[in-house]
């Protein structure tokens, strides 16, 4: 259940603007970008999934990962590791595992849909 709850408080602060202390060029970037409000809810929780946890994104979250932009996605990503809540995790996995995340939904966006 304590997992659960810090999995909670993460997504919590990845989409809430002004709540996690991050570097003036991050919160830059997010700014400019608009990045929070970009991904619908059930998206930004699959694909935190898949970077924190162990999970895949559907084909639908990775249209809209890919719309949301490499440099927005590595900005939330790094805004989040940046927060003192969160600094107990493996930066190096999870910077590895959002490249990943990001690489496996550029592939599938770019695939041919299967033939009927």
């Amino acid at each position: 259940m304590t997992g659960l709850s810090a999995y909670s408080l993460l997504v919590v602060l990845f989409i809430t603007s002004g709540v996690v202390i991050a570097t003036e060029e991050n919160n830059q970037i997010i700014i400019k970008n608009n990045c929070e409000s970009k991904m619908g809810m059930p998206c930004v929780w699959e694909v935190l999934n898949s970077i924190f946890k162990i999970g895949s994104v559907t084909s639908k979250c990775c249209d809209e990962l890919v719309v949301l932009g490499k440099v927005c996605h590595f900005a939330l990503v790094t805004r989040t590791l940046e927060s003192s809540n969160f600094q107990n995790l493996d930066r190096d996995t999870i910077i590895q595992k959002s490249i990943d995340t990001w690489n496996n939904c550029l592939l599938m966006t770019n695939s041919p849909s299967p033939s009927p």
